[in-house]
């Protein structure tokens, strides 16, 4: 498959995102406009929850979607404040929740809290609407950590499961999404995977398309079972399918 055709299936199925701290209603606009080319579209946007609303109205009768985070980025264990945080955002107009996993619980050993703010959290998400679980790999590091993440959050009515929040200093890795692939295989369920951050060229992307459609089979990675959160990735994205050349964006995730 060319480069071209390579950024022209990762493009459509990123999740566009700026989760940068100094995030403003002009970036928000940009962003939205970029998700829109019509090279693509993309398939969502994901924003901080203040700007949920201000998507929506930029985005209104296309088909990109809006997420947003909750919890994020520290995976707190407050599992009241999450949901009361997570109505806001819905009420707000976001259809795609990404949710960061209790993932330091998990890491000492209480797979009870996690397991219920997940559950708690997938009570609310319905009607369409997607639940997207931050597992916080790098920091959970070891494999079978990253495993029973993989599952719990599978069991507990996970629509994807996704690597990373994008804001510690390991992001996306292909060896943790290759676990997180074979658990979705081995749970028979119908669960999608975003590898996220640090993915910043047609290559990288590759990466992980590659792995998905090895492991999943050929033709599963489409926008409803497979997504990309970058920001930085969307330009190299575009100058490939347009056939140029040495175009590098920068991009904080």
């Amino acid at each position: 498959m060319s480069d071209a055709a390579i950024a022209q299936r990762a493009l459509r199925c990123l999740d566009l995102t700026d989760l940068t701290d100094n995030c403003t209603d002009q970036a928000i606009d940009a962003l939205c406009k970029k998700a829109l080319n019509p090279l693509g579209p993309v398939a969502a946007v994901c924003v901080w929850p203040q700007f949920v609303k201000r998507s929506q109205e930029n985005l209104k009768g296309s088909p990109v979607r809006i997420a947003t985070v909750v919890n994020f980025p520290a995976g707190g264990e407050d599992i009241d404040r999450v949901t009361d945080d997570l109505q806001e955002a819905l009420s707000d107009g976001a259809n795609e929740i990404d949710l960061v996993l209790p993932y330091n619980a998990l890491r000492r050993g209480d797979v009870t809290i996690a397991g219920e703010m997940i559950e708690a959290v997938r009570d609310l998400v319905d009607q369409g609407r997607l639940l997207k679980v931050i597992l916080e790999t790098g920091e959970l590091k070891d494999a079978k950590l990253i495993e029973t993440a993989s599952r719990l959050a599978i069991d507990s009515g996970a629509d994807f499961i996704k690597t990373s929040t994008g804001k510690t200093p390991v992001s996306a890795t292909p060896e943790a999404a290759e676990i997180m692939l074979n658990a979705i295989k081995a749970s028979g369920r119908n669960v999608g995977l975003k590898p996220s951050g640090g993915i910043r060229t047609v290559a990288d992307a590759k990466v992980y398309l590659d792995l998905a459609e090895r492991i999943m089979g050929a033709g599963w990675a489409t926008p409803q079972t497979f997504r990309i959160g970058a920001s930085s990735v969307y330009d190299t994205l575009i100058a490939a399918i347009e056939g140029r050349e040495g175009q590098v964006a920068t991009g904080a995730y």
